[in-house]
Order: C-alpha cells, then sequence, then structure tokens
C-alpha cells in the first residue's frame, strides 16, 4: 500500500472505510444501492434524452433541466459505482490516481451544479418578473454561454484546489473514514500541515455556495414580490408552480451540502459527514427527476407527450 521514501513512506493506495458497521449486509446493500442508481441515472437520462430530441422542449427551462440531469449523472457515477464494488466485492482500495480523479470529477460537477441552480433561479427570475422580454433576455445563446459559464468557473477554482491536496504529504495512514474520496477525508490523512490548505478549501466551498444561494436568495425574493402582486390566486399558482419543484431541490442539495463543507475544519465530524453526503450522492439524485416531473405539471406534461410521440 505505500512504497519507501526517504526515511518516511509516501502512500500509493487508499482504503475506503465504507460503513463497517453495515459491512456484514454487503450484498442486501449492494442491491438496494444497485436499484437506486440505476433509477436514478434513468430518471435523469430520461429527462435529458426527450429534452434534446424533442423540439418542442427545446426552451431554457428544459435545456438547463436537462443539462442538471446529466450533471447528476456525472455527479452519482462519480461515487455510487465504487460503493457497488465494495459491497458486493469487499474491494475497498483504491489508487492514489483514481482517489485524486474521483475526488476532482465529483467536488467539480457538483460545483458546476450549484452554479447551474443560480443559472436556473435567474430563468425562472426572467421568466415570471420580465416575462414580455424573456424571449429576448433567455434565447438558447444565452443558455448556452450561461452553462459554459458556470463550467469555466468551477473547472479552475476545483482544479487548483485539487491538485494543491494531492501534492501534500500522504504518509500514513491510508484509510479514508468515508465511502468515497473526498477533499475533507484526504485533508484529514495528510501528514504535511493542512491548515491553509483546509482553509483554501473552506473558502472555496463558501463561495461557490454562497455565490449560489445569494444569487438564488435574489432572484426569488424579486419572484414572490412579483407573484405576491397578481390579481388572482389561478395566476399565483400557476406562477410558482415551475418554482416549487426548484425550491424543494435546492433545499436538498444546500442542505446536506453546507452541513459536509462549510466548516473550515475538516478533522471534525467526519462520521457525521457520512450520512449527509449519502443524501447529498443518493437520495437527492434520485428524488430529482421525480421532483421536477410528477410535482412539476409544467414539466411533466410535456415530457409525457415526448415519451408518447416516441413510442408512435
Amino acid at each position: 500500500m505505500s512504497m519507501e521514501m526517504g526515511n518516511g513512506t509516501t502512500v500509493q493506495e487508499f482504503t475506503l472505510e465504507g460503513f463497517p458497521a453495515i459491512q456484514h449486509l454487503g450484498q442486501v446493500l449492494f442491491l438496494v444501492y444497485l436499484l437506486a442508481y440505476l433509477a436514478s441515472i434513468v430518471g435523469n437520462a430520461v429527462i435529458a434524452t426527450i429534452t434534446c430530441v424533442d423540439s418542442q422542449l427545446h426552451t431554457p427551462m428544459y435545456l438547463f433541466l436537462s443539462t442538471f440531469s446529466f450533471f447528476e449523472c456525472c455527479f452519482i457515477s462519480a461515487v455510487i459505482p465504487k460503493l457497488l464494488v465494495i459491497f458486493l466485492l469487499g474491494k475497498q482500495t483504491i489508487s492514489f490516481l483514481a482517489c485524486f480523479i474521483q475526488a476532482f470529477v465529483f467536488v467539480f460537477v457538483g460545483a458546476a451544479g450549484f452554479l447551474l441552480i443560480a443559472v436556473m433561479s435567474l430563468d425562472r427570475y426572467v421568466a415570471i418578473c420580465k416575462s414580455l422580454h424573456y424571449p429576448t433576455i433567455m434565447n438558447l445563446k444565452t443558455c448556452f454561454l450561461l452553462v459554459t459559464a458556470c463550467l469555466a468557473l468551477a473547472f479552475p477554482l476545483i482544479t487548483g484546489t485539487v491538485v494543491t491536496v494531492s501534492q501534500l504529504s500522504f504518509c500514513g495512514p491510508h484509510v479514508i473514514p468515508h465511502f468515497f474520496c473526498d477533499i475533507g477525508p484526504l485533508i484529514h490523512l495528510s501528514c504535511s500541515d493542512t491548515r491553509s490548505v483546509e482553509m483554501l478549501a473552506f473558502v472555496l466551498a463558501l463561495f461557490i455556495l454562497l455565490t449560489s444561494l445569494i444569487i438564488t436568495i435574489i432572484a426569488y425574493s424579486n419572484i414572490v414580490v412579483t407573484i405576491v402582486q397578481l390579481p388572482s390566486a389561478k395566476e399565483k399558482k400557476k406562477a410558482f408552480s415551475p418554482c416549487s419543484s426548484h425550491l424543494i431541490v435546492l433545499s436538498l442539495m444546500y442542505g446536506s451540502s453546507v452541513f459536509i463543507y462549510v466548516k473550515p475544519r475538516q478533522k471534525n465530524r467526519l462520521d457525521s459527514n457520512k450520512e449527509a453526503a449519502l443524501v447529498n450522492t443518493v437520495v437527492t439524485p434520485l428524488l430529482n427527476p421525480v421532483i421536477y416531473t410528477l410535482w412539476n405539471k409544467q414539466v411533466h406534461w410535456p415530457l409525457r407527450e415526448a415519451m408518447c410521440r416516441m413510442k408512435r
């Protein structure tokens, strides 16, 4: 697991602790998480695919929703397959390179997803508060630029942080007290002075989450003001309908992510982070397609019509 180097050792692979208390239920957990993973992938893939193939759904809201669904597929695929291997085969080791690749993909897609959530909030703001100008402001070219901006902003920030963490000294122990490679547990394992890196990771998480949250709060504050001023209850309900599912997804994502990442000391509460990470990596991506399609008629009915046309 390590190679001699001078007077110390450098870790060549890590061991993912997983869930040792329930490891004896490996086959049962494998089946449960496999079904959850497949359901999440299928649900998000259906949204993304139908939106792409049906020209009637080539609108900003559906473009953002399909992009978010694609991000979700990438997000859970960075984590769950390895967890399934742990449950089924008990193979808990992961190479140094694979560990940092997993950490990078997980954090990068997650950060881009939060920025996209803010963009989706802006889209709802323009649609409701600037409805007459919506087709001009939020055209497909603008949507493409906004999605690109999310990726372009997240990439250098996450790359810099992950590269910085990878350059720390890892001389043992090699057991990660988590079920996947994440920045916090990796910093915790380093035998270097990690105070500056911990602060960097904290500031980065704070910047991504606060930027997304502030934009979302401002957008929805204006949305609420506009909806309250509508003359009839029917109009208010119609205007707020596409926002309700978005707010539910926001609550799930922000709640678990703030608990995991927004604290300056990564050496605290790693065990409790596992439960929050499960919500973040399994529950939320599984619920998102359900929330966006079944609880939002403006999304549900066009998708249903598109599926019927594809069956003909």
